[in-house]
């Protein structure tokens, strides 16, 4: 029987449609798989900042989540904003009566406008449930700052970093190097106990507005298409830095733009299941 390569991500919406939700949909299916959801909040948000922000309830969210997974069986989980204690516990203790496919999560700690959106006693649990669950974590360095609780300046601290954060539970750690100056930006992934370097050049624009968003969509993409994790961050980033130079040049508000997540869209893709 035909079916599709199927990803659940599990994240909030972004009423301007760059990040969250709306970028991990727009990013899955520019690269020909299915996507379903599991909204965990609703912000008010434009490229300036975030105004405000509405938890999903709990139990929602825990539906949301069974209901895909009883039925729908994703091949790949993408987990992003999950802002509070009652939530995270919600995801961790729904996903964990399933057998689970590989799950990368991108802790949306921090916007790309600064702005703070986990609450800060949602920390502590997030790491205890839902980092264990992880097959791959992508935090940016202002992420993995809050994780170690230290500052980040160079390759060997992004090393350092790593190595804490993997003691953390999940399988693999990508240290997204984004936030970093200089002509070329350096993506640190440690698996297996190695480190493997991802770089390419600096692209000058303002319209990186969900582009954390759009590479751990991108990742569970290529990983539900039957790449292994490091293949998958290398596919994940080229297909990111193609999105970002196709959208460099594009107005799309006052502020931080989105990518273009449909610079080389592809069909649907179908599999044998």
């Amino acid at each position: 029987m035909k079916t599709y390569h199927h990803i659940l991500t599990i994240a909030g919406s972004d009423s301007c449609g760059g990040a969250g939700i709306e970028a991990d949909i727009k990013t899955i299916s520019a690269l020909g798989c299915y996507a379903s959801v599991a909204i965990t909040a609703v912000t008010a948000q434009n490229t300036l900042g975030v105004r405000s922000i509405c938890k999903v309830t709990p139990g929602v969210v825990a539906d949301q989540i069974a209901a895909v997974m009883d039925d729908l069986h994703p091949q790949a989980i993408k987990v992003g904003m999950v802002n509070d204690a009652e939530t995270i516990r919600a995801i961790a203790t729904t996903l964990c009566r399933y057998p689970l496919p590989p799950m990368i999560i991108d802790p949306v700690m921090v916007s790309t406008s600064g702005s703070r959106l986990m609450e800060p006693d949602a920390l502590s649990l997030f790491q205890a449930t839902l980092l264990p669950l992880s097959t791959l974590l992508t935090p940016n360095i202002p992420e993995a700052e809050l994780l170690v609780g230290r500052p980040i300046h160079g390759l060997e601290d992004m090393k350092a970093a790593a190595r804490q954060i993997l003691q953390m539970g999940p399988k693999a750690v990508l240290v997204k190097g984004g936030h970093g100056q200089g002509r070329e930006k350096t993506d640190l992934l440690l698996i297996d106990g190695s480190f493997h370097t991802f770089s390419s050049a600096t692209i000058s624009t303002r319209n990186s507005h969900g582009t954390g968003c759009t590479l751990s969509s991108a990742i569970a993409s290529f990983v539900a298409r039957g790449q292994g994790i490091c293949e998958a961050v290398a596919s994940a980033k080229a297909y990111l830095y193609e999105a970002l130079r196709a959208g460099a040049d594009v107005s799309v508000g006052e502020g931080h733009g989105p990518v273009n997540h449909f610079y080389d869209p592809q069909p649907l893709i179908l599999t044998e299941q």
